[in-house]
């Protein structure tokens, strides 16, 4: 897909690895309608990024886990651009807690925002797509849904449930041009990283990560937007996290 004049849709796409995304597709030619939860200084300075480049930028101030609020959103980004071209959901959170000690309303919680927005955002987005015969759908999951994660069942449950919605989807899609990915990023340095302690990151680069080192949002905004542009990928999920997760010990 050439992205010059297409319409990016990303949810959290006013921080972290959706903001990265968001610059990257707006350098590739794209306009872009980001949201958030909030319209603080940060987002505002994305906006401000994306429009610097000359595209056009809509800030969409939504929570996705409500499913009026997820269909809005993807209709706020039509009414003002036009159309959905790209979808990219990255809206997400912290789920943390063992089986016994996390609490019913995280685990829920953990559903509406990674797994329920799909749902509505997609229903909304892809008749925008089968319409021009052409679309991609981006799913942000993360290693911790590919392995076994102590502490944080629901996180790695839900994380878990992307790489195979975007296979479902994928498959149900070929037909219309549509084509589904998702990417796991592993540990990308972002306010998301912040609880680790020093111990910890000096234990990721050292021992855990063979690259030894932790990524960066943008590292993931390029495998983002080269998913988005590959005609011939569909229903794959790749993996960005220096090695980790493919190391014996």
């Amino acid at each position: 897909m050439d992205l010059n004049g297409k319409v990016c849709l990303i949810t959290g796409g006013t921080k972290g690895i959706g903001a990265a995304a968001a610059l990257e597709l707006a350098r590739r030619g794209a306009h872009i309608s980001i949201n958030g939860r909030v319209a603080d200084e940060e987002a505002k300075k994305v906006k401000a990024e994306v429009e610097a480049l000359g595209r056009q930028c809509l800030l969409h101030i939504a929570d996705v886990s409500q499913a009026a609020e997820a269909v809005r959103c993807v209709e706020a980004t039509t009414d003002a651009l036009g159309s959905v071209d790209v979808l990219i959901h990255s809206a997400g959170g912290a789920a943390p807690g063992s089986l016994l000690e996390v609490t019913p309303e995280v685990w829920r919680q953990a559903f509406d925002v990674h797994v329920h927005p799909i749902f509505h955002l997609c229903r909304t987005a892809i008749p925008w797509m089968k319409g021009r015969r052409e679309g991609a759908i981006v799913l942000i999951s993360s290693v911790a849904g590919l392995r076994g994660c102590a502490g944080a069942i629901a996180y790695g449950v839900v994380k878990g449930a992307l790489p195979q919605f975007a296979r479902a989807l994928a498959r149900e899609l070929a037909d219309d041009n549509i084509r589904v990915n998702c990417v796991s990023p592993g540990i990308i340095r972002t306010r998301f990283q912040d609880y680790l302690t020093p111990d910890q990151i000096t234990n990721n680069i050292e021992k855990r990560i063979p690259l030894h080192r932790e990524g960066k949002p943008e590292d993931v905004a390029a495998v983002i937007a080269m998913l988005a542009c590959n005609e011939f990928i569909t229903g794959e999920n790749i993996v960005i996290d220096g090695g980790m997760t493919m190391r014996i010990a």
